[in-house]
């Protein structure tokens, strides 16, 4: 049985070369002092930032990049989310989500444990999107049940995932196919256990 083809392309770019054993031989810079530790019964500020490395403007940027956005419904926390996404990501994210809104109009949004999630209101969330270091994984919650089926395993049984790296290129028109699909679906619903 031949494997379904995937949505994206790789585009051909050469990777760069591991690092030759006289680079990594070389002396380091010693490590930066770390800021000093808070005063004694001093008071963080509500929603004040922790200083990671990565964070952006006011946003904590996790393991990944991932952005720390609070749990909340609705288009704003989303857009939150993809705004603090770093670099080539958030342009992908903005697409991601132009083309989300453009196939499935009536579709539901929110942040939930750092991932903004996509459904249809009475039926669950029918994707879910999260940041990696070196790629943004798409989770279809129900992506066994589509034709072509997502081609990223999973330890869920109905969840199919799909990677997308920096210099992919993506099939609009599969991506969309299993957008229409997957929100025609009974979505996945946390509360409930299947």
């Amino acid at each position: 049985m031949k494997a379904p083809a995937s949505p994206v392309r790789k585009s051909g770019k050469a990777k760069p070369k591991a690092k030759s054993a006289s680079r990594a031989s070389k002396p380091r810079k010693p490590a930066t002092p770390s800021k000093s530790p808070p005063k004694a019964g001093a008071k963080a500020r509500p929603g004040a930032s922790k200083g990671r490395k990565g964070e952006k403007a006011g946003v904590v940027l996790l393991s990944g990049g991932n952005p720390q956005i609070a749990k909340a419904d609705g288009d704003a926390p989303v857009q939150a989310y993809i705004a603090a996404m770093p670099g080539w990501k958030r342009d992908l994210g903005k697409r991601l989500d132009a083309l989300i809104v453009r196939n499935v109009p009536n579709v539901r949004k929110a942040v939930k444990w750092n991932s903004p999630l996509y459904g249809i209101e009475g039926q669950g969330w029918f994707l879910g999107l999260h940041v990696f270091t070196h790629y943004v994984k798409l989770a279809f919650f129900r992506g066994a049940s589509l034709r072509p089926v997502p081609p990223g395993p999973s330890k869920d049984k109905d969840t199919r995932y799909l990677d997308i790296r920096e210099d992919d290129e993506l099939d609009e028109a599969q991506l969309a196919a299993w957008l229409k699909q997957a929100a025609a679906l009974p979505g996945w619903d946390p509360g409930q256990r299947s």
